[in-house]
């Protein structure tokens, strides 16, 4: 059985434990693997800010890795949420760019987890005049600052 089949069964098992019914679709974006839900209870299952579709994924992946090491990081996503807050997180951060490109003052975004900020530093690669930067840590939500190169 390939990594993405069981990663699906997984979730499927869970939903079903907690009382969902779901339909559950194997997709892939320019991310890699992504199994996407679909449940008249999507409210319930994103939870406020994505946060059970993060810990969702998290348990997903623990479990796959247990079984299958080599196994592609997978994406939860309900509704298409992730894909809608990551299309309006990549339009925020090339406004803020802008800004910081126009005042020349830095910007500290809210915090975000690491996945948010990688994308965060891939939509400024279109700005090359501007840099990032996160605090050190083991923080799982950081602050990323905007400014211009020096």
């Amino acid at each position: 059985m390939k990594a993405e089949d069981a990663a699906k069964k997984v979730l499927d098992t869970m939903l079903g434990h907690l009382g969902f019914t779901a339909t559950i679709d194997l997709e892939y974006d320019e991310e890699g693997p992504c199994l996407q839900i679909s449940t008249p209870q999507s409210e319930w299952l994103i939870g406020q800010e994505g946060d059970r579709l993060d810990d969702l994924q998290y348990l997903v992946n623990r479990l796959l890795r247990k079984h299958y090491e080599e196994a592609p990081r997978i994406k939860v996503d309900c509704a298409h949420y992730r894909r809608m807050q990551e299309d309006q997180l990549r339009q925020e951060v090339l406004k803020l760019a802008e800004k910081v490109k126009g005042s020349g003052k830095p910007f500290q975004m809210r915090p975000l987890n690491a996945y948010y900020r990688r994308l965060v530093y891939q939509a400024l690669l279109q700005h090359p005049e501007i840099v990032a930067h996160s605090p050190e840590g083991n923080s799982r939500l950081k602050r990323i600052t905007l400014e211009l190169k020096s």
